[in-house]
């Protein structure tokens, strides 16, 4: 385990930040309640955002850690499941604390965290709110997924003794361009770090650059490769294939807007060709459906919406997918899977939910926050890159019309999926060492 030295100084900017911060939380409080509230969050939860715990610290065994888990949002909290699930089969006696800042991650935690697992929202970045949830949860070790640098919670949560790690480390060019600008802090900040797991090399050297200690930041792939298959409703799955009967499917996922207009060219002459070819088109934010409608009808193709209940019907050339949680039902439905916020510089969606449930998967150019992982699934086969309408169209026609090179992608993308999930086992051996996930944590609950 790596020694936990100070690193850096804290910067007379990171006082001034928790100052501020302080004097701003009840304002901020009153802000993020009002949102949560709206989502049909009850009070006590919402108080969960000013430090104060809805649910009892567990009970453990003597030589049984409380490892915390943070993520921002539905995405990062996915990836803590997945080291969650892992260690749990290596640390059966410990218990895990999950926490994240919105609601739909909450709901999601409350359906998918195993019986060791607890969730709650992420205290407010300032010293009381923080204060109140160490002394609470007094967690032996916390694990930060992808970007959240919160430097009131990092100093304090390392002061107490908790042993700290960043994995699935992502920082976008732009906080680098912020955090270079105020070098001192970020490596006060990053020094409170006992080991960097980061996505890929290039990620590795910019926490180099920006101060992290050398021998603490590590490669660990993406966490996203070992999560479960997403969940599939048998029912609603054979609902949509005796809807569809032997109609040919593809779906456009997680579109963005910029994107449609592409994907709706895309099938327009598509079904020159194919004139029963059905389109599920499934928005990344399904507030979006009625501004998409209007699109497909100035495409002039017909439709059918998911969350109005319209039925799918052979007339339907577009099938508006604008529900949430049914993703896993959609993969199974189609072998080929368009992923969306790829199009445009937005940085890709998750290939692997798409790759482990079998579909084949097109991309466009636009995947910096996967940039680890996209390169060589299309090397391995398992994936294409298009940039236009009619790329997509092509290669789509291309599986439409040649199953045994559909089947070969899809075998091809299974497997990376398969690789790359087995390479988190060395993420979980790196947690457990540099962390000290061991009886040693004992003495932190006498």
């Amino acid at each position: 385990m790596t020694s936990r030295t100070s690193g850096g100084a804290a910067t007379p900017l990171f006082y001034a930040y928790r100052a501020i911060t302080a004097l701003i939380a009840p304002l901020a409080y009153r802000k993020v309640a009002a949102k949560l509230a709206a989502q049909g969050v009850a009070e006590a939860r919402q108080r969960e955002r000013l430090g104060h715990a809805s649910l009892p610290r567990p009970v453990l065994p003597p030589d049984a850690p409380l490892i915390w888990f943070h993520g921002a949002s539905v995405g990062e909290s996915q990836a803590a499941m997945t080291l969650i699930n892992r260690l749990s089969e290596r640390l059966p006696q410990a218990r895990f604390l999950l926490t994240s800042g919105t609601a739909t991650s909450a709901a999601l935690a409350a359906k998918r965290l195993p019986g060791n697992a607890m969730h709650q929202f992420a205290p407010l970045d300032a010293a009381a709110p923080v204060r109140r949830f160490l002394a609470h949860w007094r967690p032996d070790a916390g694990i930060f997924v992808e970007s959240e640098l919160w430097p009131v919670t990092l100093a304090a949560a390392q002061k107490t003794g908790t042993r700290l790690a960043l994995v699935n480390a992502r920082i976008s060019a732009r906080s680098v361009k912020g955090w270079q600008k105020r070098a001192a802090t970020a490596r006060f900040i990053l020094s409170r770090f006992d080991l960097l797991l980061s996505q890929n090399d290039q990620m590795a050297q910019t926490l180099i650059a920006l101060g992290a200690d050398p021998a603490r930041v590590l490669p660990g792939g993406n966490l996203k490769a070992g999560a479960p298959p997403l969940p599939v409703d048998e029912t609603a799955l054979t609902a949509l294939r005796g809807a569809l009967r032997d109609r040919p499917v593809w779906i456009a996922s997680s579109t963005h807007e910029g994107e449609e207009e592409t994907i709706l060219s895309a099938h327009n002459a598509l079904l020159k060709q194919h004139p029963d070819l059905c389109l599920v088109l499934i928005p990344r934010h399904p507030e979006r459906a009625d501004e998409i409608l209007g699109l497909i009808d100035a495409a002039g193709l017909t439709s059918a919406r998911r969350s109005t209940g319209e039925a799918l019907t052979p007339q339907a050339q577009v099938y508006l997918a604008d529900t949430l949680g049914e993703l896993g039902t959609f993969y199974a439905l189609s072998p080929i899977v368009f992923l969306g916020g790829s199009l445009r510089p937005i940085g890709g969606h998750n290939p692997f939910e798409v790759a482990s449930a079998g579909a084949a998967v097109i991309t466009g150019p636009g995947t910096s926050n996967f940039s680890e992982t996209f390169p060589p699934l299309i090397t391995a086969g398992g994936a294409v890159e298009v940039s236009d309408a009619n790329d997509l169209a092509q290669t789509v026609t291309h599986w439409l019309e040649d199953k045994s090179a559909l089947e070969q992608t899809r075998v091809a993308a299974r497997q990376f999926a398969a690789d790359q999930a087995r390479q988190l086992d060395g993420v979980t051996d790196m947690l457990i060492d540099r962390l000290g996930l061991t009886a040693a944590d004992a003495s932190r609950d006498a």
